[in-house]
């Protein structure tokens, strides 16, 4: 039986856990409470027992048995994207200050602490020539991300983010740390790799390949939003033989009338062609060319850049903000498809409470691997579909839950299965079962069994252990 107060607590057992840290620990009341248990998405709130702002390995395992002596639930936090279930009286451990990332550049590989943002390897790797696969934002943490799945700018080229783990460092429910590889916990690793987020311990540390890239050619182009329906039909057409350098998406954007949105896009509506060629400009001028062959953007940002610059290419906000994501995988973009894009993202009196929708181009090296490769499951979807608002009030966030639920339910078979990176609170435990394959679910509930058969891991992806 979990508790889910302060109230079973004895004062001396809360002195002697502050005694083992290096870290900090934090309890309602104290200053600094609050900002130990904030997220990076302002429109989620929980109310944890307490928080361990952990420093160290031995911080986290200190905590978690810490968690289990005292019969609370156990809750994860890297940077405080993507967050699943509020850890309400449960332990929260803050991983923030363990953000650490070495880099090897004879083995092309990346040691990263758990609370690490990419930030902090491609900072050291791009001097090297070397790239990590990030998403879309360097501000986002390296571990949810992975454990997640992970598709950025080089997944048609080198895979998703699981594709390039080597080893996790992992502290289980019990306490113990261990090192999850293809050699050592082999199932823990499997199952990490797409389905652990939050759910199967405590992920400390873990190795990652890195890939030679330094030059690359990416960015935007702008048509106006009453192309739409004309821009997604060729994009359609155009991503069907890229080759696997390239990896891009059509998105359509309506700007908030906002003062830090530049003056020539502020509270305008566009579509967009954007991506990364991960290879000599010269090679990926030539698709971007078919695009101002066919009509003149108002705009095109695409550039040779080097791969530092890989933020340019989404232009993701970096600083904290309330807002609602979702998303799901397409397996096609058909004209059902893209009718009802449009009608979601148009069909309103003014703007609708989805800000952005982005269709990503998938295959290549994220389809080369078996469905069985890896917890993660949708190997052979064609597209992923993100979709965002923002959300300042909880009526504001509900209004577009519901309008995300609705777009979603309104596209029908087009869609093949949840992506639980882009899903966040009840939608993320509401979608796990739905995000893997039978065969995938049933293997991962094995494991959770082996592992936390009390299931105290029950903040994340939402993976019951096997009866």
């Amino acid at each position: 039986m979990l508790s889910n107060s302060l109230s079973t607590l004895a004062p001396d057992a809360l002195k002697q856990l502050q005694a083992e840290l290096d870290g900090e620990l934090f309890v309602p009341g104290d200053e600094g409470f609050e900002a130990a248990h904030r997220g990076w998405n302002l429109a989620f709130r929980h109310t944890p027992a307490l928080v361990v702002k952990a420093m160290s390995a031995s911080d986290v395992a200190d905590a978690v048995r810490f968690a289990r002596e005292n019969h609370l639930g156990i809750a994860v936090q890297g940077t405080g994207h993507g967050p699943g279930r509020a850890a309400d009286g449960a332990l929260l451990i803050n991983m923030s200050d363990m953000n650490h990332a070495f880099v090897d550049a004879e083995s092309r590989t990346a040691w990263v602490e758990g609370g690490a943002k990419w930030k902090a390897v491609l900072e050291k790797s791009a001097p090297l020539g070397l790239a990590p696969l990030l998403g879309s934002s360097p501000y986002v943490g390296v571990t949810g991300y992975t454990l997640g799945g992970g598709m950025g700018w080089l997944a048609r080229k080198y895979g998703m983010a699981i594709d390039a783990v080597n080893w996790f460092d992992v502290v289980t429910p019990e306490g113990h740390l261990l090192r999850a590889s293809a050699n050592e916990h082999a199932e823990l690793f499997w199952a990490l790799r797409g389905g652990g987020a939050g759910n199967l311990g405590v992920v400390v540390a873990m190795e990652i390949n890195l890939y030679p890239e330094t030059d690359v050619y990416g960015g935007n182009l702008l048509y106006p939003g009453s192309m739409a329906r004309e821009v997604l039909v060729k994009f359609r057409e155009w991503v069907k033989d890229h080759p696997e350098n390239l990896t891009a998406a059509v998105s359509i954007m309506h700007y908030p009338p906002m003062p830090q949105v530049p003056d020539f896009l502020r509270g305008q509506s566009f579509v967009q062609i954007r991506g990364l060629y991960a290879g000599p400009a010269v090679e990926g001028q030539v698709y971007i060319q078919e695009w101002l062959d066919w009509r003149e953007p108002v705009v095109n940002m695409w550039r040779p850049m080097p791969f530092a610059e890989i933020a340019t290419v989404s232009n993701d906000p970096e600083e904290p903000m309330p807002g609602k994501v979702s998303g799901a995988w397409l397996r096609e973009l058909n004209d059902e498809a893209i009718d009802t894009i449009l009608r979601f993202m148009f069909g309103q009196d003014g703007p609708p409470p989805v800000m952005f929708t982005e269709i990503r181009h998938a295959g290549g090296a994220v389809a080369r691997a078996a469905k069985t490769a890896t917890a993660y499951s949708s190997r052979d979807a064609q597209f992923l579909l993100g979709m965002g608002g923002l959300a300042p009030t909880p009526e504001i966030f509900d209004l577009v839950a519901g309008y995300q639920a609705e777009f979603k339910a309104a596209l029908g078979s087009a869609l093949a299965a949840p992506y639980l990176n882009f899903t966040e609170g009840h939608e993320r435990r509401e979608a796990t079962h739905h995000a893997f394959s039978p065969e995938n679910l049933r293997r991962l509930q094995a494991v959770k069994a082996q592992y936390d058969a009390e299931n105290r891991f029950d903040y994340g992806f939402d993976v019951k252990p096997a009866k």
